[in-house]
């Protein structure tokens, strides 16, 4: 069966005996991403305060649009924070916010970052599909040229699991492989996609207060994050990072621009919270146990 089952063996045996308890302590974390993550670590370390872990810290971040994590690697060692994170050893938790496979760097950070400090964990956020389409070639050549409209409404549950599949099958492969030739989950997944079709089908339902449709979430076609979506990635990501559930956190100040009634954003604020948590629990890579 090759490397994929030696590393589906190394997961589940490391599963078994990992840490699987919350960590209260806060995290120094870099992040080394594309423009689906740049809201995020303000919205992060509110969440956290709010949590009561005062001492996390945002070591750095590094945008490069539409990146993939070698691009972040082969960054020159003068301008790559990234790596001067890692080299430190006081790194707890590494972002990474690759596109589509092949991407090599998500190894090679892994591997200096294990070789730095021996507890860190390298997360890759597993995005929602540009332009809600499975194309690779949108960022590697040849390039085809992007659609200029996208009717996000027009998207049916059954159909956005079908397109984001393959893409999580392949990234969730590429990190049991990484995982399994370093010896122990150093890569964990945050389903930030997983958590974003599960929210697009809460208001297909008409069951998620103050959004009225998919478009709701989206600034453009291609799908950067309207608040409600960053508040959600940003509490998908504290799920991993913290293996804590965020539900009954209060409603952070970037739901306060969609001008919502106090009692729709409570309810709001819950349910992305609890579609994030639940996102988190049921991905066999998060580094999160169900309790």
């Amino acid at each position: 069966m090759g490397c994929f089952a030696c590393a589906d063996d190394v997961i589940q045996k490391s599963t078994a005996t990992r840490e699987a308890s919350p960590i209260t302590k806060g995290q120094r974390i870099y992040a080394a991403h594309h423009s689906y993550f740049v809201q995020v670590p303000p919205i992060l370390t509110e969440i956290a305060k709010s949590a009561g872990i005062a001492d996390q810290v945002i070591i750095g971040t590094k945008y490069i649009g539409g990146s993939k994590a070698i691009q972040h690697w082969n960054l020159k060692d003068e301008d790559n924070k990234a790596k001067d994170a890692l080299n430190s050893g006081t790194t707890d938790v590494l972002v990474l916010t690759p596109v589509y496979l092949p991407d090599e760097g998500i190894e090679k950070f892994a591997r200096m970052g294990l070789e730095k400090n021996p507890g860190i964990r390298v997360t890759v956020q597993e995005f929602w599909l540009p332009y809600d389409a499975y194309e690779p070639h949108y960022y590697d050549p040849p390039k085809i040229p992007h659609p200029d409209k996208v009717d996000h409404d027009a998207q049916t549950v059954a159909g956005l699991r079908a397109m984001h599949e393959r893409y999580f099958r392949e990234m969730d492969a590429l990190i049991r492989d990484v995982n399994a030739k370093l010896g122990k989950p150093v890569v964990v997944v945050v389903p930030a996609g997983q958590a974003v079709i599960a929210l697009r089908e809460k208001i297909i339902a008409g069951q998620a207060p103050g959004l009225k449709s998919q478009a709701d979430l989206f600034t453009d076609p291609l799908g950067h994050p309207k608040p409600a979506l960053q508040a959600l990635i940003a509490y998908a990501h504290y799920a991993v990072i913290y293996r804590k559930s965020p539900v009954g956190l209060p409603v952070p100040a970037v739901l306060a621009s969609l001008k919502l009634s106090a009692a729709d954003a409570a309810a709001l604020n819950r349910l992305l919270q609890e579609l994030a948590w639940d996102a988190a629990m049921q991905h066999p890579l998060s580094g999160v146990v169900a309790r």
